[in-house]
Order: structure tokens, then sequence, then C-alpha cells
């Protein structure tokens, strides 16, 4: 059946009640106002609607007795939630909380129930509806948004995901890895708050970079926010354990000059790796700061050199593990033995190559220990005495010139 107008081609309204007020008490069934009867619940063009209690619904009139395009526009002036919906209750059109207002229309009409669409009209000093406009990190409160960190958990590894914005994410396994995304895909000014609530290292890997490293450590109990630049990732308010202070960082050399970042430079533990082609150097911040520093490259007879490119800097041989001080110049041995007390030192065998106690600037020269019962001399990584309970061995020549000796003696075995 077609309600349009056989004379200007417009829909021809079965409403001829423009305004009216509606006190919702219980669930109400509206009817067109046909033929001027306006003595029932008759729907109006424009309805404002005070629900006395909850859970309560507006039922529209039959679609089918009027056009497609037929309109209203309801108001809810009132302090409880209703329900507009289809005729006789059929289904839902749309849900009106307080301050809201909804235009709803026919959009087909076979039958009494029909179909109808929707428009969000927002409140009555037009403003925006709040739950329209919720997304992540904001959440619909009354009228007005605010802002919304929901907490989930981490438990095994995976990848931060553009629905984490906003989120507080909270891992509370042992140690493990989380990935975040590409930053120009995730895109600027993108962020997730993040907490290691497990109770091992949680480890923060990024292709592009978070703070200046590709990946972040976080041991139990630290967090912070991790934001997105769009180029590459940072944090924001991290917060260091003081339960477990020390991080560590590993890190690959293999030839020339290697700047650290503040970040990389920040972890008091530090080893070196990589097979070594040409000699290394190690460029630190120039602040004042403890570093125990293990150098496990393969040498091939190049060097570890750590410093912070103005002051004094220190070899360290390889195989070596020692503690550092820096402060804010020089770099220099933080080891010491305290004098008048009982002390004993112990070393490491070592090697002819790397001997367990050598020099600064010349690794290579120093003493090891070869076997049992042995004390071992290393000049420039070539073995040069051995002595034993047996005696001591000298290989190469021995040349004296002054005293009860002169002369050189040459051999490999013992003298008296």
């Amino acid at each position: 059946m077609s309600y349009n107008s056989p004379f200007t081609g417009n829909v021809i309204q079965p409403t001829d009640v423009s305004f009216r007020a509606v006190t919702l008490s219980a669930n109400t069934q509206l009817e067109w106002p046909i033929n001027g009867n306006a003595t029932d619940d008759f729907a109006a063009r424009i309805m404002q609607v005070t629900a006395t209690t909850t859970s309560l619904s507006l039922f529209m009139p039959p679609a089918n007795q009027s056009s497609v395009g037929n309109d209203a526009l309801i108001r809810n002036v009132g302090s409880n939630t209703f329900t507009v919906k289809t005729y006789e209750g059929a289904s839902t059109i749309i849900s009106i909380a307080a301050g809201e207002s909804k235009y709803v229309y026919i959009t087909a009409n076979p039958t009494t129930t029909g179909t109808w669409g929707n428009i969000s009209f927002g409140t009555g000093t037009s403003s925006a509806d709040a739950s329209t406009l919720a997304g992540y990190g904001l959440v619909a409160s009354g009228l007005t948004l605010n802002q919304s960190h929901p907490a989930q958990t981490l438990v095994t590894a995976g990848t931060f995901a553009v629905a984490d914005r906003a989120q507080t994410s909270v891992w509370t396994g042992g140690a493990g890895t989380y990935n975040l995304p590409s930053a120009s895909t995730i895109g600027n000014n993108w962020f997730t708050l993040f907490k290691n609530s497990g109770t091992g290292s949680m480890v923060i890997s990024a292709a592009d970079n978070i703070d200046g490293a590709g990946t972040k450590t976080f041991a139990p109990n630290e967090s912070a926010f991790i934001v997105s630049t769009g180029v590459t990732y940072l944090t924001v308010g991290y917060g260091v354990s003081n339960q477990f202070f020390y991080t560590s960082l590993v890190k690959a050399v293999v030839t020339g000059s290697y700047t650290l970042t503040s970040s990389e430079a920040s972890n008091t533990i530090q080893t070196y790796t990589g097979t070594l082609t040409g000699n290394v150097t190690v460029v630190y911040p120039p602040v004042v700061n403890l570093y125990v520093i293990k150098n496990s490259v393969t040498a091939g007879g190049f060097t570890l050199t750590v410093g912070t490119g103005v002051g004094t800097s220190v070899v360290i041989p390889s195989g070596q593990q020692v503690t550092l001080a820096c402060d804010g110049t020089n770099f220099f041995n933080a080891n010491t033995s305290q004098a008048g007390s009982v002390t004993s030192v112990s070393l490491a065998d070592g090697t002819v190559g790397v001997p367990s106690l050598s020099f600064a600037s010349e690794a290579t020269t120093g003493v090891f220990r070869a076997g049992a019962g042995q004390f071992n001399t290393s000049i420039l990584g070539v073995l040069r005495s051995t002595l034993s309970a047996t005696g001591l061995t000298i290989v190469g020549g021995v040349a004296g010139t002054t005293g009860a000796f002169s002369g050189a003696v040459s051999g490999t075995t013992g003298f008296d």
C-alpha cells in the first residue's frame, strides 16, 4: 500500500500531532492518530518521555499503517532509561538513556513490526552522545567521557595490538617476552600501561627499538607507560624495583667504535659477545656509574676497550670479568683489597693467551696456571716460564749482566 501523496509525491504523515509529553509508568503501545483521533496513546512527531521506573518500554504504532520514512523524535527528559520497540514489543529499536534524544523512522513496512532506523541526536544541551563517542581509553559515565585504563592479564608470550591502547597490561607469569608491533603501523601517540607482577624478568621486544635499544627488561614489580612516536618507542615513568635493582645488557661487537645509548649504559651488568675482526672501543655516556663488565668475545688477537672517549679507558681481556667505576670522565678498576686484614685473592686459571693476572695495556702478558702445581708466566701470549715443586723451567734464554751471575744461559731445563 502506498502512503505517498499523488499531488506532491511526499510521504503522507498519519500523525497530525506535532508534540506530546508522555509519562511512562507501564509498557505502553502507541497508535497513529488517524482521522484526528487523539484520545488514545497516540504517537506525535516530537515526544518528551518521562519514565517513572526502570525497564519500561514504548511500543511504536504498526509500521504497515504508515509509509516508509515516517518518523518521530523521542527525548528522554526523565532520570530512567527506557526502550523503544516495534509494534506490540516484537523487537527493540533503540534504548534511550536519561538526557538523550533519538530519531526513529520506518525503513520497510510490509508487516506491523516493519523495519526501523535510528539516529542519535545527543542530549538536550546538544552535547555529543558519550556512549557513541567512547573509544579505547575512554568510557561513558552518564553524559560525559572519562579516562579508562581497564586491566588485562598477560600470562603467555604475544604481541601488543591496536586494541591495547590505554589498557593496563599486567604480566603474571615467570620469565618471558612480549613484542611491540611496528611503530609506523600502530602510529604516533598509541600507548599502553605495563606492569610486571610475575615471578621473573619480562622482556619487551621492539623491532623499532624501545628507549634506544631492541629490548627493555622489566624486573618483577617494575612498570611504565610504553608510548609509540610513530618511529620508535619510549617509556615514561619507568619504575625501578627496589628488590631487583640491577639489569643486564648483552651486546654483540665486531670491530670499530660503539657508542652506548643512555638506556644501554643504565645496565649495571654488561656482557660483550661476538668474534672480533678488529679492535673494539665502547664509548659510555659521561656519567658517574658502576659497571660489572664481562668480555665474552672471541678476541682473535684484538682488544676490547671501554671509556667515555675523553678520559682514562680500560682494556678488558677476553674471557675476563671486571668491576669498573666511572667518575664521569675516567674509568678505573673498582676492585680493592683492605690492607691490614686477613684476606685472600683467588684467580681464575687463565691460559697462555689470556693470563688470569695481566696488564690493562697488555692483556696477553701476565701469570696463569697451566696445570696442577704450576705457576706460569706468559709474555705476549707465549709461555716463558714454569715454576713447580721440582724447580723453575725457563723457555728461551736467560741473560745476566751483573751480580753473581753474568752471561747468558739457554735451555728448557732447571738450573741452579
